[in-house]
């Protein structure tokens, strides 16, 4: 990590290549990603087919909930980690192969700016926000913001961290002994040192992403009707709507 790269590049190392494995150590994630494909399929339309914009499509997993969320989706999956892209790539090639996924290896701001203002329906994304620096995520938010039909949809399944400190503290600390007891009988040591680093990039104070914070952020940015859901100890859905 450095101040070139507002994002989390350790995806890159052990964690990337067996991502899957967070299935184990942290079931929440896997149930974000089914909501956030579960809440793309109410999403009221009347386009033929709905542009989607996803953030750090990772292996695929929120990709696939998407997929099979509508039928008449459109996909661009945006992640700048080649390891795990190339993953996703190779468990979804029959949507790449019948046009519904398209792919882009750019960042996620540098993704966003080349999209048109008003052109997509939904921006979808989960574990992905909360990996930026704070001031490098207000401006995807912006963009977000921009690029959105009016009536589009951001839908993030994510870690927003709780408000109350002391809470938040335990909570990590829950989360940290399950890792240990899934990984430790696994002998896979390797993989828990690479996710306790990758925690304190997470709890770092400039990326942290609090919930009071995070949905002031869409509210100034212009988003109405936001709503914090579906929380599992740090994890949680929030869903927020450009104004018709």
């Amino acid at each position: 990590m450095s101040t070139q790269t507002p994002y989390d590049a350790m995806f890159s190392t052990v964690i990337g290549k067996e991502y899957d494995m967070l299935k184990l150590i942290c079931p929440a994630a896997t149930e974000m990603s089914r909501l956030v494909g579960e809440t793309v399929s109410a999403f009221n339309n009347t386009a033929e087919r709905l542009q989607v914009v996803e953030l750090g499509g990772g292996t695929g997993i929120t990709t696939f909930a998407l997929l099979s969320a509508k039928d008449n989706l459109h996909i661009l999956s945006v992640d700048n980690e080649p390891t795990m892209q190339e993953q996703a790539k190779q468990n979804l090639q029959q949507w790449v192969n019948a046009g519904c996924l398209s792919f882009s290896a750019d960042d996620a701001l540098i993704a966003l700016q080349r999209l048109e203002d008003n052109s997509v329906d939904i921006v979808a994304s989960a574990y992905t926000l909360h990996n930026f620096l704070n001031s490098y995520r207000q401006q995807v938010i912006n963009e977000i913001f921009r690029i959105l039909k009016p009536g589009g949809a951001f839908i993030n399944g994510d870690r927003y961290g709780l408000d109350d400190i002391g809470q938040h503290t335990r909570t990590i600390q829950t989360e940290v002994r399950q890792w240990f007891k899934v990984l430790t009988p696994l002998n896979r040591n390797d993989l828990l040192e690479q996710w306790l680093v990758h925690l304190f990039n997470d709890e770092s104070e400039d990326h942290v992403m609090r919930e009071g914070v995070a949905l002031q952020q869409l509210e100034e940015s212009g988003f109405v009707d936001i709503k914090l859901r579906h929380r599992i100890a740090v994890n949680a859905l929030v869903t927020a709507n450009k104004p018709v």
